[in-house]
């Protein structure tokens, strides 16, 4: 094998780890933020707010950002992004009410460039070939975050005896180790010689990512392929921002037995990403992989949505109630379940309707991107795979805003319900927009991180 062809473990290693590392203290307080803001007598809505919090600044700050780590280098940026990382987490364990907690969730989503600068490194020092084996592993590394990460904020909350603030600040410990691998061990993958000729570029273009975008929804079928990827991240993403507080509401569970259920669906992630849809994708090719999720996780969705009402059977009201308020005066804004009819029926039901869903959410990203490389001239499949993910940060910024009303407004059941329908209709219609072409050969997705 030709050395082009052989990925450079001893180059990707280190962003391997550094992602990882970064990636625990995120997954850590996924689980923990929507009840951390029940504590503070949040409700649905505002939660939502809150959810919505960190996407939109990170849509504002993550193409500006990627673009100074092309002119100044990716170690600089990166830094600065765990710097703002870290300064986050620690002001999330100190909080003691909601702004605390919401300017938490504004510097880290302001300083949140992390995966966008790794994923720019990897191009560094990839070739062709290997670029999409190298991008893997922070497909990987996605994948174990969201199983190790929930799993340790369960074990935090138990030692601690639910105290919120603890898995906060592992949180921020993991951080400060990202910051320590990028200082002493990261090297920089951008020369200097690179920098300048991206700094020249960048001062003569005047497109801007607006120009981009219209551009691509322009196409036919590159802009069904984007709104496809914009409506599974609004569900996909609803599911994973609701879904604490759906558990909490339907089968009386808190934050140590959610970051168990995300420990569940991170398991299946891996399994799917860093297993499965190779080998389905070889077999089946990315559009039959994108009708599949399409279905897959509208079902699954679905199916959670018809979660029967009946808490898991170590449900107690009166204790769920003292573990969500911070003092007497605090008002439990999320309706909670009677404890006099426990049982295994909910939590089941559910962990079968999470299998579909998970699924779905698995294959629809990496299928719908690869499928958008097929379809695009090959100059524009960077300034394309871009807009892709912007449209992922969009989506992630609008789900908790829509999800948290519906929740409020309509009930729990609501943001899943409608969910899932609309990807069942987008199955219906991507059917008819996207046909076979001549060059459809079977071929291994790239890996796409949302």
């Amino acid at each position: 094998m030709n050395a082009p062809d052989k990925l450079d473990f001893k180059r990707i290693f280190p962003l391997f780890v550094i992602v990882l590392i970064d990636l625990l203290g995120l997954t850590i307080i996924i689980p923990l933020l929507p009840l951390y803001a029940v504590s503070f007598g949040a409700d649905p809505f505002t939660i939502g707010l809150i959810g919505a919090v960190y996407p939109s600044m990170q849509l504002i700050a993550g193409p500006f950002l990627g673009s100074l780590s092309d002119r100044y280098g990716r170690k600089r940026v990166l830094l600065f992004s765990q710097i703002g990382t870290f300064i986050g987490f620690v002001i999330l364990g100190f909080a003691n009410a909601l702004p605390l907690l919401i300017l938490s969730r504004v510097i880290d989503g302001l300083s949140g460039a992390n995966i966008i600068v790794a994923q720019a490194a990897i191009t560094d020092v990839t070739t062709p070939q290997t670029r999409t084996q190298g991008l893997g592993l922070i497909g990987a590394a996605f994948g174990l975050g969201f199983t190790l990460g929930p799993a340790l904020a369960g074990i935090a909350l138990a030692v601690s005896g639910n105290n919120y603030q603890v898995p906060a600040f592992l949180a921020a410990a993991f951080s400060l180790g990202s910051i320590l691998l990028t200082l002493f061990w990261f090297k920089e993958t951008n020369p200097a010689e690179v920098r300048q000729a991206a700094a020249a570029a960048q001062a003569k273009s005047g497109d801007s990512w607006l120009n981009r975008f219209i551009r691509a929804l322009s196409s036919p079928l590159v802009g069904m392929l984007l709104i496809l990827m914009l409506m599974q991240q609004l569900v996909f993403g609803g599911f994973e921002n609701l879904l604490s507080l759906f558990t909490l509401n339907r089968l009386g569970m808190n934050a140590a037995g959610n970051a168990v259920l995300f420990v569940y669906v991170g398991i299946i992630i891996v399994i799917v990403q860093g297993y499965a849809i190779g080998r389905w994708s070889r077999r089946f090719g990315e559009r039959k992989l994108i009708y599949a999720g399409l279905v897959l996780l509208g079902a699954g969705i679905i199916m959670t949505a018809l979660t029967p009402t009946q808490p898991v059977p170590w449900y107690s009201r009166d204790a769920m109630i003292e573990e969500l308020s911070t003092d007497t005066a605090t008002r439990v804004s999320v309706e909670l379940p009677d404890d006099s009819n426990t049982g295994p029926l909910g939590l089941g039901w559910l962990l079968v309707a999470m299998l579909p869903t998970s699924i779905g959410g698995s294959i629809l990203s990496p299928s719908i991107n690869s499928l958008i490389t097929r379809r695009t001239d090959r100059q524009q499949i960077g300034s394309i795979l871009g807009t892709s993910a912007s449209m992922v940060s969009l989506a992630n910024a609008i789900t908790p805003l829509i999800g948290g009303a519906l929740f409020q407004w309509l009930g729990s059941s609501a943001p899943f319900l409608i969910g899932g329908i609309i990807l069942l209709l987008l199955f219906a219609l991507a059917t008819r927009t996207i046909k076979p072409a001549p060059d459809d050969v079977p071929q291994s997705p790239a890996v796409a991180v949302s």
